[in-house]
């Protein structure tokens, strides 16, 4: 498998250039709803994970079925990283993203900490801190996990060759991060993404262990990505050669068939 990878520099300029501006500007729209949304459940979640969960996968099926024909809704570091590896997008696309990306992750966090200030029913903002009972390196594996579950499942639904996955990606890529969250919000707050904890981290002003949230789904959606690219990328779509010819022939003879039942078409048509 061959991989392109472009600098992106035409993409400043022009027509494509406008197109990128939309797209930073969509993936700014789709974590801020992201974070506000989904840290707003983890104000009031009391330790119910199934809420929090639900809360942070429909929010990025929420994004996807909004943005996704903007910017293809990345909202998220690991999903840029993971296509850039994978030559999916130019380099300068995917720095202004993950730019954007973090940018929207303080604005959601920063609107949501404003509204909820001062109400008896906050209980902190959602940041993402390990367990006390988990290591750095096992909080690192974790994260490492959850990125290559989601980036492998964005790059399946969203394989150019499986036209009839795109139809169900913005929910199956909810859901995924849905079983993420089930999975491992006790033992690292399930991140999966830089940008979300980023946000939490800036306002709370708590850093501790903040590289783990970027090193291990960074990492892990590189690996997911290239896997899926090298191993699994559903074969290229194309009509045999044959197949071409007999759709000819086919139309040939039906047009032969039509002029014998209708001799005056023949005459109207060189007319």
């Amino acid at each position: 498998m061959a991989f392109k990878y472009s600098l992106g520099a035409d993409e400043l300029k022009g027509k494509t250039g406008t197109s990128l501006y939309k797209a930073i500007f969509a993936e700014f729209f789709g974590i801020f709803i992201l974070n506000f949304f989904g840290c707003a459940a983890c104000t009031h979640a009391k330790g119910d994970e199934v809420l929090i969960a639900l809360a942070f996968g429909l929010s990025v099926f929420m994004a996807a079925m909004t943005i996704g024909h903007v910017s293809g809704c990345h909202i998220n570091p690991a999903v840029t990283f993971g296509l850039l590896a994978a030559g999916k997008i130019s380099l300068i696309r995917a720095i202004f993203y993950v730019l954007a990306q973090c940018v929207g992750s303080v604005a959601g966090t920063a609107s949501l900490a404003v509204l909820t200030n001062g109400t008896e029913i906050a209980i902190g903002i959602g940041h993402t801190q390990l367990n006390p009972t988990v290591s750095v390196y096992q909080g690192l594996g974790f994260e490492f996990f959850l990125g290559f579950i989601l980036i492998l499942c964005v790059v399946g639904v969203c394989d150019e060759n499986k036209p009839d996955s795109r139809f169900i990606a913005p929910l199956a890529i909810g859901l995924t991060v849905t079983l993420g969250h089930l999975g491992v919000v006790t033992y690292t707050g399930s991140s999966m993404n830089p940008a979300r904890s980023f946000g939490t981290a800036f306002i709370t002003g708590d850093w501790e262990n903040h590289w783990v949230y970027w090193l291990g789904p960074i990492a892990g959606g590189i690996a997911a990505s290239l896997l899926y690219s090298i191993f699994f990328s559903a074969p290229d779509i194309e009509v045999h050669r044959s197949d071409k010819y007999r759709q000819v022939t086919q139309n040939d003879d039906k047009e032969a068939a039509q002029i014998a039942k209708y001799p005056d078409l023949k005459y109207i048509d060189e007319e």
